[in-house]
């Protein structure tokens, strides 16, 4: 059966993105490096150090769907149709949109957080389900539905913005002890809840 895991780039202090959504630095590792790495686009590669490549290729492909909200998807433009990881893009909103311009993409507009991880394991079935970071990861760890994080931390102080955990108000979680990758200006740490 397929694990979730939510996974975004981090600051220091623990955000996603300043105020106005920018993410700033903290994707500058997606292109720092000699290694080119693709998620589902081919025309968008990455190019990051070879520790960063190693840890990015032993994820990825095994993403077979990703769990996004509405917020995310408006900004991306649900990049145009073409889901930047897995095949099946799922997105939380209370209203599906009318006028996005690319009907036939692999994208589902599910009305919660349950329902999405439902429909995107059965999709992924033996793949990891992704879900994105900010108030959907705080959701989905309140709901006892994420098995791993993947915290990409970015040394950089933002002192506000988007939260990873988004305003997380659920039980305490022990974590195991992390998978400690060091790429270039990023450190790659991957959790199992325990």
């Amino acid at each position: 059966m397929a694990r979730v895991i939510a996974s975004a780039a981090v600051s220091l202090d623990g955000f996603v993105a300043d105020t106005g959504d920018a993410v700033g630095p903290l994707f500058d590792w997606y292109d720092n490096g000699p290694v080119e790495v693709f998620g589902t686009d081919p025309d968008r590669p990455f190019r990051v150090s070879q520790a960063s490549a190693d840890y990015i290729n032993a994820i990825w492909p095994k993403v077979g769907a990703v769990v996004i909200g509405r917020r995310l998807f408006d900004l991306t433009n649900g990049w145009n149709g073409v889901p930047a990881v897995g095949d099946h893009v799922f997105v939380v909103t209370h209203e599906r949109p009318t006028d996005w311009p690319f009907p036939d993409a692999p994208f589902t507009f599910v009305n919660g957080i349950e329902e999405a991880v439902v429909r995107a394991k059965a999709h992924a079935r033996d793949r990891y389900v992704s879900v994105t970071a900010g108030n959907l990861t705080g959701q989905a760890l309140a709901a006892g539905l994420v098995d791993e994080i993947a915290y990409n931390l970015v040394p950089v102080l933002f002192g506000s913005g988007v939260r990873f955990f988004g305003e997380y108000a659920g039980p305490q979680v022990l974590l195991e002890d992390p998978t400690v990758v060091q790429g270039d200006r990023v450190t790659h740490l991957h959790y199992h809840l325990r």
